[in-house]
């Protein structure tokens, strides 16, 4: 019963948004909300929804002042020169943008850390796509598809649970699996170039002689700080490296870093609330997703839905491909990202698919490569159940139905070329 209650609530929620039906908050708040009152748990969902909004309370602080950072960053005329110098260098070509945003999002993806490598990327870049015309589908798209093929790295999310869950050391389950890990990444800068030469044939190659600065607006213009650019960049490189080392929590450092940045800025009182007010919009829709994803999965996680899919989900197996248990688990992790957060996937459903694997020969440490090869990887930047992904379409302006609908065959293309990979050379 809780196990069926559970695939509905993740069913009608995407279908409902894939469909456009209603808005991604009205989803992530109501569905669970009816389908645990059928359930019953009527007395516990106060409690349920409000720990799973304490849960990302952390992260949606953090992701509304990382809008506001940024976006003094962006009327400060930051990201001005580098725009230009862009637009120099590709020649104003869209497919060698597309390419480039791939490169650029997976060494940013070195740290492992989805919120970052989008904080850094997004705001970056979003700027040259506009002026170019190029789709920010396209910029989402493939940020997600660089981030997602480095999240395998042993310091990501994924390999560190699988290890700890299975008590593997994480070196162990990735090194074997860097070939594979290569072909994704191939497979991402090919499918850069697929979208960049789509791109390059809807728009054309844009004139050298294009002047970033004449396309401004007077109003914008007049927010510009070319003065402060270097102390602006070294505030950024300080927040980014803070954010990599962890100095200080993630909120912290990013509602420190919006502080000194708009005081130097823009000293008077009125022109820093007018920035406020410039940055409220795309603030409140971001923190107002993430608090109501922190319903969604509160209330799956507290009402025992996602434990009991999990062991719906290994009994519906077949025995008869037990053995092959480890590449039926790599095919399909990607996909069921939608229905397991990291958490519950790596600490509650691998450790009883690895135990049933084991008794058909099936090693742990395969079951391990098997399931970071998709789950949470690939996929986490595609997922409702992860707060990257709010913070991923918030900044790029784009709906997730929209996101997933776009990316998604290229993503899952990632995990497949890995998957056969990995199955040539024997790791799983």
């Amino acid at each position: 019963m809780v196990a069926t209650l559970g695939f509905l609530t993740i069913m009608v929620f995407l279908l409902l948004i894939l469909t456009k039906k209603v808005s991604v908050i009205v989803a992530l708040i109501i569905v669970p909300l009816v389908f645990a009152l059928i359930g019953g748990f009527g007395s516990e969902l106060g409690t349920l929804m409000l720990d799973g909004i304490l849960s990302v309370a952390p992260t949606g602080i953090m992701l509304g002042f990382a809008i506001l950072f940024f976006g003094v960053m962006n009327n400060a005329g930051l990201f001005d020169p580098i725009i230009s110098r862009v637009l120099k260098m590709v020649k104003g070509d869209p497919l060698k943008i597309a390419v480039g945003t791939a490169v650029i999002a997976m060494v940013t993806h070195l740290d492992g850390s989805g919120a970052s490598t989008f904080l850094i990327t997004i705001p970056a870049l979003l700027p040259l796509y506009d002026k170019l015309g190029m789709s920010r589908l396209v910029l989402a798209g493939v940020v997600a598809l660089g981030a997602g093929v480095m999240n395998i790295m042993p310091w990501g999310g994924p390999a560190a649970r699988a290890g700890s869950a299975l008590e593997i050391d994480p070196g162990a389950i990735f090194t074997p699996l860097i070939p594979a890990m290569i072909a994704g990444i191939i497979w991402v800068l090919f499918v850069s170039y697929i979208l960049g030469k789509r791109e390059r044939k809807r728009l054309g190659i844009k004139d050298m002689e294009y002047n970033f600065d004449q396309e401004l607006s007077d109003e914008e213009r007049s927010m510009r700080r070319p003065k402060l650019f270097w102390i602006n960049l070294a505030i950024n490189v300080l927040a980014i490296v803070a954010l990599v080392k962890v100095w200080l929590p993630l909120p912290i450092v990013f509602m420190v870093a919006f502080a000194i940045a708009l005081l130097l800025n823009y000293p008077k009182p009125l022109d820093q609330q007018e920035q406020i007010k410039s940055q409220a919009l795309g603030m409140v829709t971001v923190i107002s997703i993430i608090f109501a994803a922190g319903i969604f999965t509160g209330i799956l996680s507290g009402t025992g839905m996602i434990e009991e899919m999990a062991l719906a989900m290994v009994n519906i197996i077949p025995e008869g491909v037990g053995g092959s248990m480890a590449i039926l688990i790599a095919v399909i992790s990607m996909p069921i990202s939608l229905l397991f957060t990291p958490d519950a996937y790596y600490f509650g459903v691998l450790p009883v698919l690895s135990q049933s694997a084991e008794m058909y020969g099936v090693a742990p440490i395969e079951m391990a490569r098997a399931s970071i090869l998709g789950q949470m990887t690939t996929r986490f930047p595609l997922s409702p159940l992860t707060a990257s992904t709010f913070l991923l379409i918030g900044l790029a302006g784009v709906e997730l139905g929209d996101h997933q609908r776009f990316i998604f065959k290229w993503a899952f293309g990632t995990t497949i070329v890995m998957t056969i990979v990995a199955v040539i050379i024997g790791v799983i």
